[in-house]
């Protein structure tokens, strides 16, 4: 079974979906977040991938108190994200409620410390956040491209022990035009990790087709936002 697990992306304390990683595209669809949380725990969601944007381009998280008020409101397991940088941004995350975090920039700018918490967290706690442009791994809210290869990535940190991946293909994230299943293909050929889908999902076609390649997980935003996917379709299809 595919975990379905929706997004909210947090700027200045607000529910917002950009186009491509581009700040300047930013929509703002509520003001409320912990709402938005709630309305997907009542269709029987019980995931929810959290990711703090300002903090994705900060040093540091920001909107911890917004992952902070979703935990003790709703029961949803939440994975959050965006600007965790450092043992004290691991640690408030945690204490925040979080069940997961994701690390992306960090696991480019300093794997020794990315390892770490492998280690003292464990692998079912740390996702590691692959998002690329032309397979190229991208960071800092994805302001910045590496040169790192998105499946070289992967693979090293697979040798650490890391079990859950989530790759973003940015030219798809926000587009509404299909998921980037060539990559994934790729990617479940070349590597063994629990693999979770993010950028382009569509319709409910788009996350059967991730389903069928083998995706643990399936993250969905705009498609939600706007009206292309009703939540309760998808919880009777994927549970």
């Amino acid at each position: 079974m595919m975990r379905i697990i929706p997004a909210i992306d947090i700027i200045d304390g607000k529910c917002v979906r950009l186009s491509q990683g581009d700040y300047n595209t930013k929509k703002i669809y509520n003001e409320h977040p912990l709402e938005v949380a709630k309305e997907f725990e009542d269709y029987g969601i019980q995931y929810l991938h959290l990711v703090d944007l300002d903090g994705a381009k900060s040093s540091q998280i920001i909107n911890y108190k917004t992952l902070e008020q979703i935990t003790n409101k709703t029961n949803l397991k939440v994975d959050f994200g965006g600007g965790i940088k450092s043992n004290d941004d691991s640690r408030i995350a945690f204490e925040c409620g979080a069940n997961q975090i994701t690390g992306g920039s960090i696991a480019v700018q300093n794997p020794t410390l990315f390892n770490e918490w492998i280690s003292q967290y464990g692998k079912e706690k740390i996702i590691l956040g692959a998002d690329a442009k032309d397979r190229k791994i991208a960071t800092h809210g994805w302001l910045e491209t590496s040169e790192l290869d998105v499946i070289d990535f992967i693979n090293e940190y697979q040798t650490q022990g890391i079990e859950y991946v989530i790759c973003t293909d940015i030219s798809k994230d926000g587009m509404l035009q299909g998921t980037s299943n060539d990559l994934y293909k790729e990617i479940l050929k070349n590597t063994n990790i629990k693999l979770i889908a993010s950028g382009g999902v569509s319709s409910i076609d788009d996350l059967i087709k991730v389903k069928e390649l083998g995706c643990e997980g399936a993250i969905l935003g705009k498609a939600i936002y706007e009206g292309r996917i009703e939540l309760k379709e998808v919880v009777k299809l994927f549970g």
